[in-house]
């Protein structure tokens, strides 16, 4: 068998030694003349494949210093510049501490090597269904700072996603950081990946859950799914399902069927419509029960 493989297409490379340099270029350039990209895991081999439009240029962002930080504050929460890792934010002893549940979700992204190239911002910004940091954090309602030479506007992450591949940034922006808030005291959270090659590959499905729960209730619920929607989607009524409810097998089985009924599916290659329905339930109803159980445990200790 005889494979073939396609070159880069021609453009041309821009690497802007400052956060302003880059911004102006977007400000004075033609629509549609730069494609801005930090690590390049998903830019370049989309080019290649010809899967998207050849820019004139490429913006490569690495080389701007001060914004690959990872900060937190105990009042206003965490902060993630644009240009911090997947690996260090997966191994980041605050995001571990403080945000497990991104954490995890972090650690699923692919292998250590692209783990290390790219970039969390990175993951939301090429918008693909599938993106397995999104789910996590629209459960902690992380927000995106989208900047321009013109100011900055912040935007609650559910409201950035347009469709596939398509966010509501606008051309002359940039997102420069994700803010998270604290999370209550007692939450938790954790992120389920159905996948074929565990973190090699996209998630069949993808399910995040955050839980705080007091005196045996369901206090705030989030449910957060990737892979079974135009875009990673909160499921509201799987959590009005559970908020204000007494923990029990029943209410955790009827929020898990809501959050599969609420997920919009599509055939393809890697998964059917109706399996990837399927496993909405399962997971979400065995990150629910994980999180009753550990509420249970630490109760108990008490």
């Amino acid at each position: 068998m005889v494979t073939f493989y396609r070159r880069l297409p021609k453009f041309d490379y821009v690497a802007p030694s400052s956060l302003s340099e880059a911004l102006n270029l977007l400000q004075t350039g033609e629509p549609g003349q730069y494609k801005v990209y930090a690590g390049g895991t998903d830019v370049i081999p989309k080019l290649k494949a010809r899967l998207i439009q050849t820019p004139q240029s490429l913006m490569d962002l690495k080389g701007i210093p001060h914004m690959d930080y990872i900060v937190h504050d105990e009042k206003k929460g965490l902060r993630i510049g644009a240009l911090a890792s997947i690996f260090d934010v997966a191994h980041s002893p605050v995001v571990l501490a403080q945000y497990p549940v991104l954490a995890q979700a972090a650690r699923s992204i692919a292998s250590v090597q692209i783990q290390n190239r790219g970039t969390i911002v990175g993951n939301l910004c090429n918008a693909v269904p599938s993106a397995d940091s999104a789910p996590a954090l629209l459960c902690l309602d992380a927000k995106v700072v989208c900047q321009s030479s013109l100011g900055e506007r912040v935007m609650d992450l559910h409201a950035f996603f347009k469709g596939p591949n398509q966010t509501f940034l606008e051309p002359t922006e940039i997102v420069t950081e994700i803010q998270v808030p604290p999370m209550p005291n007692g939450s938790q959270g954790v992120y389920l990946k159905l996948s074929p090659r565990s973190k090699m590959d996209l998630a069949i499905t993808g399910v995040a859950v955050v839980v705080f729960t007091d005196s045996g209730k369901f206090k705030d619920a989030r449910i957060g799914l990737g892979a079974v929607a135009p875009t990673p989607i909160r499921s509201t009524q799987a959590e009005n399902r559970l908020n204000g409810e007494i923990i029990n097998d029943q209410v955790i089985g009827e929020a898990a069927r809501l959050a599969a009924d609420e997920s919009r599916p599509l055939d393809d290659h890697r998964a059917s419509a109706e399996y990837r329905r399927m496993m909405v339930e399962v997971l979400v109803k065995r990150a629910i029960k994980a999180m009753a159980q550990g509420s249970r445990r630490r109760t108990q200790g008490k």
